[in-house]
Order: structure tokens, then C-alpha cells, then sequence
């Protein structure tokens, strides 16, 4: 009968047929904030178990620190896990093992296990001066009679020297660079007062016949021209005349065969940098650049050690600043110690997860730095609105009730923001990872983001417990000092009466007695009335003030309501001054700024040049595949790095051509083609010099395979200035008396580079593989640095990629049974709009994509979530008023604990841009631009959208006769025996 009454509406609407999906979705949401709302009253009265079992827990995993390891194989995290390049190197390094080579080695080829490297650069003049070529020299014996004593101190000690740790030649020698061998050359020449060799680049001949390049061992060459002109760096043809040079570097090779060796190989690499240290302070005229096989490692762990203090820093930033936003001027209702409590929850919950993963074995690495900004934006989130939440509950309520009220309101939100954050961490943490960086830093977040999660449900949930006794006895929120009442106050002094001042209840029952707007009829005080709402509205729906509440003193609210409040009831406030002051602005201020018809076109505006600015950056997006830019700024790596660019850029690192399957190199057409992809190269050739062999002994190029194979054993790598080439060839025996063939051998390629190295270098690896793919010859390109380069863009952006899809998937699935399908659909915008001004403004900053930046993308899509998801909701849940007046009522409720999280969350990550680190200052400014882009979003640009685009607010409104519409609403009565449910109507 009602339900066919003309008008009807509000919340005898949901009697009318609905979709299901519709329908799924009140149940559920009901169900959900039932069990939240009996979670939370669960929680309240066990409060002092909830407090305590977090903090046991803590203390007892935080003493398994003894069992933290740190990452040593920084390859494995910062290359692709799963590419094409650590196959080929594998199948090189079984092929032509580094110890198998007796003749010459390639610093930028070979990387064993351990070794020492140095560049040397003069201040003035060149390397190849008496002078200056006398010291190099000199410390080049240094280095090599260098002995370091292991164990240091027992007498089981032994010294060992680089001749013992180092690899032998053919005769037994350590193997040195070809650079000194040409030096010593030049300097014996100058001693007996011959005339000097000439020294070519980049190759060179050496006085025994061999060829050798030198490219990779001496930099910023200035050679002569045809004319005896004077030519840039590097810029001569093959074989050019060196006149000077500013650079250069040395390559100490060791060998480590078991623990021990490893060890003392590692002590040789400490004493090696102590003495490039010392020998640098007594000669000041070079400059000496170390690098050794542990170096990236301890420059890259290094950063942790640089951010210990300014960690504690942001700590405590974050906890003055989390006190003044819990902080009012009523000192009964001020919450300061609720946000230290919050950091120290997240500080246990940090502390838990440590814990954990020290007692299953994990290693810790630097990227981890950026897990304990992610656990504090969303526990900050939570701990916000929970105070907000708590704010809005009835002061005549017992404490159990309220915080199930909080529970009721809030829980379902931040579980939902918790999921989103676990959503995308975890598969980015999946094997669909390719990056073992990103791989291992999504699965610790996880991990911690749902132990924060846990702990903000029990311990901050009981310390709000806590602090609401308090509040019920009058006690100061900070003193914890019961406040006099106003007539015992008047007797005190005035900064007395200031820092004691709060509103006691008989003072608001007095001075805000129940009101109605409007023709609405008021119910008389009734204190067995459980909740009345009387709402009378005239034709103009969206007319804010057209309704009235009636509110009673002294009630209590037996079972929630399952639906959210549909009418705001923040407009008036009888004491505007007790306000917090950020809540205060907000309301008074910033609302009916954002909101105002004038103002809207220009935060359009800057939404359209926040698009444009970010499509400029995502066009000039680069990848970030040198190791180098994720270390600690002024180590060895990082001034290796730099000097190596600057004075050996001329040309790429040495690429290994490996032939790994049998071929018939007698025939004239491979050899062709094998001349052909050379071509364009400066190269290190058997084939090559074993062809112009031929030629020179006037016999034909083309021969069967017995005579080819004899002549190449037993005439070509006998000869002296050709017996290094035995290292690049593999014989495999074919049958007694037969010649062996050929199965693998390697050629030695070196590509002319500009500024844009690593560029260079990956366009090179892909064009010889495409043409690997065609060729008639079995071969591969390898070098070390490939293993950083092969497939990179790929590895770094698929997370990203996979985390995005997971969040739209998850947003679509809860659209259909929880989430209102309008309010997923603006969430989703808002976190791609998020992204791409983060990507874009970040590489306009100069951030490239590598993987720690894909971190903070990644992590940002939670964070954004946190802030804009709770507005979004409280927006789209309000019914019956214009769009404007529930965007400001969202501000209000949603925005300001948004506001506090962003303010505490910015001003922690200041003290961590001063740290002297490339992956910190990564971090820092990625985060800071998704604090500053979530908040342009959450606080300007969808306050302002939301007040012209969907979702509409008249739904439920429908026009009914020439009255007023009437509204329905369901009272609960209590006496002493039952709960009657009563229908009244208005």
C-alpha cells in the first residue's frame, strides 16, 4: 500500500524492483558493514590484548636480526632474470672459459670472477710523456708486488702476491694488458736512446709481431693525420699514429678457484684500492679511477647505509607533523598521541616484517628503501580517516559503540584501498616479473602493506579505544588530566584556561537543543528512541536547506543502518572554533572555492596543461639500463663510470663474434660472408689474418678441408705473431688420421661510438641478431654489458603493465557485486591520469625509467588509490542533493584526511632528497611527484569534475503530486524487554 503511494522515495525505494546487480550489491555492503561494525565492537572490548599481542610480536621477530644478509650478486636483481643474453653468455663461458685464455684478454669482454681495474688521467699533458709513463709504469710494478696476508693475523698465515692469484700464460706469466707491454717498449727504447716504436690506435703491433687492440686501454687519443695535422679523439682510421693521450686503464685479472681463493681474492681487491689511494696522494699530477669486482655491489648496498639518518629524520618530520594534524583546540577531543601511535604502528609493522623475512632467508638490497614510504602513506590513510570517522560518531555513545560506528565506515573503504595495494604489488611480484629487483621489493611490500593492515585493525584500533575512555572522562588529550569544569576554570590563569579549554556535553545539550527546518514536525525527546530522522522537501530537489533532522540526546544506536546517510548534516556546526583547523578551512574556505562556478574553468585549465606537460615527458621516456645510476653519487663507480665516458667513448666495448657450430670456413662464399658482417669494424680477426696468411704465401684461399685445417694447425698459429690466435679456436677430433674440424672459434669486433653509447649498443645487439637469424653460419654476439641491455624496456615496463591491468580488472569485478560501477570508472581514470603525469613529469625531471623508478609507479597506484577512492565513495553515495553540495560534503569528510596523509607523507620524504645517492634522489622525486599529482586530483581536479559529470545526484528523486513528497523512514523503538521495528511516517 505504501509502496504504491504516489511520491514515495528515500528509503522505501530499495522496496521496488531493482537490477540484481543493484540488489548483490546492498547485500553485500550491508554484510560487510555488519561484520566490520561487530569487528569493530569485538575489538573494543578486548582492547589491552589488541594493544599488547602486536607489540610481543614485534619485539620477539625483531630479534632475529642477527640473521640479516645482504644481496651480493647485484646482476641477478638489476638484469632481466629470464633473456637471451645470459643464455649466450653461458654457452661463451663453456666455450671459452676465461681461465682457457693464455695469450691476451679484453677488460671489456672478459669479467671473471674477480679483478682490479684503474684509469689513469693526467692533468696536464699525456700519459705517453716520459714523466707520466715512468709513473704508470712504476705503479704498475707496485700493483703487482703487492701482497696481502690471510688470515691476518696466526701463524697459519700466507702472503699472497698478484703473481700467485693471477692467470697464467702459456709460459706460466701472468697475463698483463697489451698497453703495458707497448709502454715498457717505449720506455726501454728511450733508455738505450733508439728510436721510439710507433704506437697505433686503436690497434696496434707489438715488437713480437702481434697485432693488438688497444682501444679499451687508452683513451682521449689525439692522433696525427696525413699530414702530421693533429686529430681528434679517436677519430683516425685503423692503425693511426698516437701523438698524445689523456687516459689510461689497466685490467689485474684474478683467478678464484674455491672459498679460500674467493677470499684472498677479496682481500686483494681492498688492498689494491688502499694503494691506488695512497700512490694517488703522493703523485697529485694523475688522477686515478678504481673499479673492482665488488665495487658495484658496495656502492649500490651503500646507499642504505647513507639514508640510516635521514630515515629517522622522516620519522620524526612525519611524527610533529601527524601530532599537529590530530591536534584541536579542544583539549579533550584533540587526538595528539594517536599519531605518533600511528607511525608506531607502522613502525612495528615494519619491524614484523623484517622479522619475517630474516627468519625464511631473504637478502636485503637498497631498493627496499622505498617499502617503508609505501607502508606509511597507506597506514597515515587509514589512521586519518579513522579519526575522521571517529570525529563524526555521537559523544553520548559508549566508546564500544563509536568505534564500531569507525569500524562500520571506514573499514570497508581501507580494505578496499588495502586490496588494490595488494592487487598490484603482488603481481608484480609474481614469475611474470622479469626483474628480480622488482620481483623481491613487491613481495616484501606486500607483505608489510597487509601486516600494517592487521596491526591498524588491532593495535592503532585499541589505542582509539584507549583515547576515547579518555575523552569520556574529561581527560586531556595530551596530560591525560581530567580538565575542570568552566566554573572551577574561571578562578585560573588565562594560559590556564587556554590549554584547558574544552565543551562539556550539558553545555552542547544546552546550547544546541534539537532543531527542525522547515514545515518538518519534530519528535518530542524520547529516550527510548533509538535514531528519527523527519525530512520534508518541496519541489526543487537539490535545495540543501529544504529538510530537517531531529536529533536526540542521550540515545544510542542499537543496530547501524545498512545503507550510508543520504542527507549531509555538516552544514551546521554549534561550535565552529572546536573544529580542527584543517577540517575548519576546508569547510568555510577552500569548499566554496573549488566549487565555484568562476573557478571551475580555470581548474579545467590546468588539467588540460597537467595532460600536455605529461604527454611531453611520456614522448621522451628513456630506459635506464646502466647499472652505475642506481649507486651512491661520489663512489668508485660512479667516478669510474664518469671517466670511462668521458675519455673511452670513441668506440663500444669489445663484442664477441662467436661461431659455436661447425663450418665450413674453406669454402669462398662463407668466407664472404664472414668478411662481410666484419665489415665496418675495427676487429681482431683469425680469419682474417689467416686469409691474408694465404695470400701472402701465394696459395688460394679456397682449399679442401684437410689442407685448410693442416695449414691453420701446423704453419698459421705456430708463428709467433700468431700464436694468441690458438685461444679464439676449438679443433674437435673427427677420426685417426684425419684432420680435426673446426668447431667454434670467435672474432673480436669493436663498433665506432658516439655520446649515446648504450643506445648504440642495443641497436647493434638487435640488428646482429635479426641477421643471426638469416645468416648460413651459427653464430652469436655476446658481451657483458648485453645482459643489461636484452630485453630491459620490456622487463622494467611489463610490471607496470600487468599491476595497471590487475587494478582495472579488480575495479571492473567489484563494480558488479560491491562498488558502484560509476565509482570504479572514475577511480580507474584517476589512477591512469596519475600514472601518466607521474611517467611523463618525472622524465621531464630527468628520471629514467629503470627499475626502481617502475617501484614508485607501481606503489603509486596504491597511493593514489588511498586518496581519491574515499572521496569518489562519499560522493557517489549521497542522494537528494545538488552535485556541489556533496562534492564539499566529500571534501569534508574524505578530503581533509586525505589532506593530513599527503602534508605528513611530502614532508617525510624531504630529509631523504639530501641523501648523496642516485637511486634516493630516484626515489624522491618519483614519490614526490605522485604526492603532489594524487593531490592535484584529489583536492582540485575531481572536487571540480565531479560537480558537472556523472554520477547524478537526482536519482531517487522522482516528480510527484502538487504536495510535498512524503518520506518514509524505519525507527527502532527499545524498551526494557524488546526491539520493535516501527513504521512512522511524516
Amino acid at each position: 500500500m505504501l509502496g504504491s503511494a504516489p511520491g514515495l522515495s528515500g528509503r522505501w525505494e530499495r522496496l521496488e524492483p531493482r537490477p540484481r546487480a543493484r540488489m548483490l550489491r546492498q547485500v553485500l555492503h550491508a554484510g560487510l558493514r555488519t561484520s566490520f561494525h561487530a569487528l569493530g565492537r569485538f575489538v573494543a572490548g578486548h582492547p589491552v590484548f589488541f594493544a599488547s599481542a602486536p607489540v610481543l610480536l614485534s619485539i620477539l621477530l625483531g630479534a632475529s636480526f642477527s640473521r640479516y644478509r645482504v644481496e651480493e650478486d647485484v646482476e641477478s636483481l638489476l638484469a632481466p632474470k629470464h633473456s637471451l643474453a645470459k643464455i649466450e653468455g653461458n654457452l661463451v663461458d663453456s666455450l671459452f672459459p676465461v681461465n682457457r685464455s693464455k695469450h691476451a684478454l679484453y677488460s671489456d669482454l672478459q669479467t671473471p670472477g674477480r679483478y682490479g681495474r684503474v684509469i689513469v688521467t693526467t692533468r696536464k699533458g699525456s700519459v705517453l710523456d716520459p714523466v707520466h709513463l715512468d709513473t704508470i709504469l712504476k705503479l704498475h710494478r707496485r700493483i703487482y708486488q703487492m701482497q696481502v696476508t690471510v688470515p691476518a693475523t696466526g701463524f697459519n698465515s700466507f702472503n699472497y702476491s698478484f703473481s700467485y692469484l693471477c692467470l697464467p700464460d702459456d709460459k706460466n706469466v701472468c697475463i698483463i694488458d697489451d698497453i703495458i707491454r707497448a709502454m715498457e717498449e717505449i720506455q726501454s727504447a728511450r733508455t738505450s736512446n733508439r728510436s721510439v716504436p710507433v704506437l697505433r690506435y686503436p690497434i696496434t703491433q707489438l715488437a713480437d709481431g702481434r697485432q693488438a687492440y688497444i682501444g679499451h686501454q687508452l683513451g682521449g687519443v689525439q692522433g696525427w693525420g696525413p699530414s702530421g695535422a693533429v686529430r681528434g679523439l679517436g677519430t683516425g682510421a685503423r692503425g693511426e699514429g698516437v701523438r698524445s693521450a689523456r687516459a689510461l686503464q689497466l685490467t689485474y685479472y684474478l683467478q678464484a678457484r674455491g672459498g679460500l681463493m674467493d677470499r684472498v681474492a677479496g682481500q686483494w681487491e681492498k688492498a689494491f684500492c688502499a694503494e691506488l689511494q695512497h700512490f694517488a696522494a703522493l703523485h697529485p699530477k694523475l688522477g686515478l679511477y678504481p673499479s673492482t669486482s665488488s665495487s658495484l655491489r658496495t656502492d649500490f648496498q651503500f646507499s642504505s647505509v647513507l639514508a640510516r639518518r635521514p630515515l629517522l629524520a622522516s620519522l620524526g618530520v612525519c611524527g610533529v607533523l601527524a601530532v599537529l594534524c590530530c591536534s584541536m583546540r579542544d583539549c579533550v577531543r584533540s587526538k595528539p598521541w594517536l599519531g605518533l601511535l600511528a607511525l608506531l604502528s607502522i613502525t612495528l609493522s615494519g619491524l614484523t616484517a623484517a622479522g619475517i623475512l630474516n627468519l625464511t632467508g631473504a637478502t636485503y638490497n637498497s631498493t627496499y628503501l622505498g617499502i617503508p614510504f609505501v607502508m606509511l602513506g597507506h597506514g597515515l590513510f587509514g589512521s586519518f580517516e579513522m579519526l575522521s570517522s571517529w570525529r563524526r560518531t555521537r559523544e553520548d555513545q559508549h566508546v564500544k559503540e563509536r568505534v564500531a560506528s569507525v569500524f562500520e565506515d571506514v573499514m570497508l573503504r581501507f580494505s578496499g584501498s588495502t586490496m588494490l595495494h595488494l592487487m598490484t604489488l603482488g603481481l608484480a611480484a609474481s614469475p611474470l616479473t622479469n626483474m628480480e629487483a622488482v620481483r623481491l621489493f613487491c613481495r616484501t611490500a606486500a607483505l608489510a602493506v597487509t601486516i600494517s593492515y592487521v596491526y591498524m585493525l588491532s593495535f592503532y584500533s585499541s589505542c582509539l579505544v584507549f583515547t576515547g575512555y579518555l575523552e569520556t572522562g574529561y581527560r586531556h588529550g595530551c596530560f591525560c588530566r581530567r580538565v575542570p569544569k568552566p566554573d572551577r576554570l574561571d578562578s585560573k590563569p588565562a594560559w590556564y584556561r587556554c590549554l584547558m579549554y574544552t565543551r562539556y556535553q550539558d553545555e552542547t545539550q544546552t546550547t544546541n537543543p534539537p532543531h527542525v527546518v522547515g514545515h518538518s514536525h519534530a519528535h518530542p525527546p524520547n529516550p527510548n528512541l533509538t535514531h528519527t530522522h523527519a525530512h520534508t522537501h518541496p519541489h526543487s530537489a537539490n535545495n540543501p536547506n529544504s529538510h530537517g533532522h531531529g536529533h536526540v540526546a542521550n540515545s544510542t544506536h542499537a543496530h547501524p543502518h545498512p545503507h550510508p546517510q543520504t542527507h549531509p548534516n555538516t552544514s551546521t556546526d554549534p561550535h565552529p572554533q572546536d573544529s580542527h583547523l584543517l577540517l575548519g578551512c576546508v569547510r568555510r574556505c577552500y569548499g566554496d572555492w573549488i566549487t565555484n562556478t568562476y573557478v571551475k574553468p580555470f581548474v579545467v585549465l590546468l588539467y588540460l596543461v597537467y595532460i600536455s606537460f605529461g604527454l611531453m615527458g611520456f614522448l621522451q621516456v628513456t630506459q635506464g639500463s646502466d647499472p652505475s645510476a642506481l649507486v651512491a653519487m661520489d663512489t668508485t663507480t660512479v667516478l669510474y663510470t664518469r671517466a670511462q665516458q668521458r675519455y673511452f667513448s670513441s668506440y663500444s666495448p669489445v663484442i664477441g663474434f662467436y661461431i659455436y657450430e661447425s663450418a665450413p670456413y674453406w669454402n669462398a662464399s662463407v668466407q664472404r660472408d664472414l668478411l662481410e658482417y666484419a665489415k665496418g669494424f675495427q676487429r681482431i680477426s683469425w680469419l682474417e689474418a689467416y686469409l691474408n696468411y694465404l695470400t701472402d704465401r701465394n696459395q688460394s684461399t679456397s682449399q679442401s678441408r684437410e689442407n685448410f685445417t693442416r695449414t691453420l694447425r701446423h704453419s698459421f698459429l705456430r708463428e709467433p705473431q700468431f700464436a694468441h690466435f690458438a685461444d679464439d679456436i676449438i679443433f674437435a677430433e673427427r677420426g685417426q688420421g684425419e684432420e680435426p674440424d673446426v668447431a667454434a672459434s670467435r672474432i673480436f669486433l669493436v663498433a665506432k661510438t658516439t655520446e649515446n653509447k648504450r643506445e648504440e649498443m642495443s641497436v647493434l645487439l638487435d640488428t646482429l641478431r635479426r641477421l643471426s637469424l638469416t645468416s648460413r653460419v651459427r653464430f652469436l654476439i655476446f658481451n657483458p654489458s648485453f645482459v643489461y641491455l636484452d630485453r630491459y624496456a620490456a622487463a622494467v615496463s611489463s610490471p607496470l603493465r600487468h599491476s595497471l591491468l590487475a587494478v582495472l580488472f579488480l575495479l571492473g569485478l567489484s563494480s558488479l557485486a560491491v562498488v558502484e560501477p560509476l565509482v570504479s570508472v572514475w577511480l580507474g581514470l584517476t589512477l591512469l591520469s596519475v600514472q601518466f603525469g607521474v611517467l611523463g613529469f618525472m622524465t621531464l625531471w630527468g628520471v629514467e625509467l629503470d627499475c626502481m623508478s617502475v617501484l614508485c609507479l607501481i606503489s603509486a597506484l596504491g597511493h593514489s588509490a588511498d586518496c581519491s577512492g574515499p572521496l569518489l565513495c562519499g560522493f557517489a553515495s549521497g542522494r537528494g542533493e545538488s552535485r556541489t553540495r556533496w562534492v564539499r560534503v566529500a571534501l569534508e569528510r574524505h578530503g581533509v584526511p586525505s589532506l593530513q596523509t599527503l602534508i605528513c607523507y611530502s614532508a617525510a620524504l624531504v630529509p631523504v632528497g639530501s641523501v648523496r645517492s642516485n637511486l634516493t634522489r630516484t626515489l624522491f622525486r618519483c614519490l614526490t611527484l605522485t604526492a603532489g599529482c594524487s593531490a592535484l586530483h584529489t583536492l582540485a581536479f575531481l572536487p571540480t569534475l565531479l560537480t558537472f559529470l556523472p554520477p547524478s545526484k537526482s536519482r531517487g528523486h522522482r516528480p510527484g503530486g502538487d504536495g510535498q513528497r512524503q518520506e518514509v523512514e524505519c525507527v527502532e523503538m527499545n524498551d526494557s524487554t524488546r526491539v520493535v521495528d516501527q513504521i512512522t511516517t511524516v
